[in-house]
């Protein structure tokens, strides 16, 4: 997951709103969001190669999502970055002990960014900011390969459209994925210095990125309305940014019983 907006408590019948765009390589395997058979309660993609996710929902009304610290030449950590969110979304942890937590370990993990919410708050940690973990404010927010907020151009976009739809009451499925479907790259005195050749930088300051070996793999949306009911939804893209497959869910968040699909 590359790029996310999330909007917590700033609508009447919305508890959380999150719309997203996962970039990955395309040789990645990856499973299509579904209910895991193994661990029931959690609703994601699945990365086959760590056995993570990116971004889920859970039947209690959890949610979490990760996102990279894009880091020049940076190692790989000795962990999966995708189980900070599997094992939030799949445990009863308070929130405020897994994010000291997972603060506690952050140096066993490349750069990370993640968001959790146990359907009450809404937290914040990243094992590349000085400020440690902490509970967010209603708001709305978003993060990419930085820090959360992040002054990228990709996600000062992102963020604006997406605030200026949820005033407008445009918070329907097909108005969020087109905010994720925005192929057009930052202007060139605009992109952020992250260590990358300045094509790559540019290519990679789309919202939507399109790339033979490395894109958008997918667009995922979540809500957790006021009423109990939550809804999930993935779309998938091939290399040339073309919709593969799309996955809806819809279940009763409070209770935790599955309503429909």
């Amino acid at each position: 997951m590359c790029l996310l907006a999330i909007a917590w408590k700033q609508h009447p019948r919305l508890r959380l709103m999150a719309a997203g765009n996962r970039d990955e390589f395309h040789a990645r395997p990856t499973e299509a969001a579904a209910f895991w058979p193994d661990r029931p309660d959690l609703l994601a993609g699945r990365d086959r190669t760590a056995g993570g996710t990116w971004l889920g929902l859970s039947r209690q009304g959890r949610f979490a999502a990760v996102t990279n610290v894009r880091e020049a030449d940076a190692a790989p950590g000795e962990r999966s970055r995708g189980e900070l969110t599997a094992d939030f979304l799949d445990g009863g942890s308070n929130l405020s002990s897994y994010l000291e937590q997972v603060a506690v370990k952050g140096d066993q993990y490349a750069g990370f960014n993640l968001l959790l919410s146990d359907g009450e708050r809404l937290g914040y940690v990243s094992n590349r900011d000085p400020a440690g973990p902490r509970i967010l404010e209603a708001g709305i927010y978003a993060v990419s390969n930085h820090l959360l907020d992040s002054p990228w151009p990709k996600l000062l976009r992102l963020r604006h459209r997406f605030e200026r739809q949820l005033n407008a009451g445009r918070v329907g499925a097909e108005s969020l994925y087109r905010l994720l479907d925005d192929r057009e790259p930052a202007r060139p005195q605009d992109l952020p210095d992250t260590g990358l050749p300045p094509e790559l930088e540019r290519r990679l300051s789309a919202p939507f990125v399109l790339g033979t070996e490395y894109g958008t793999r997918c667009a995922s949306l979540a809500w957790l309305w006021e009423d109990g009911i939550a809804h999930f939804r993935e779309r998938r893209f091939d290399a040339g940014g073309h919709i593969q497959g799309e996955s809806p869910f819809r279940f009763t968040w409070e209770t935790g019983e599955h309503a429909s699909k």
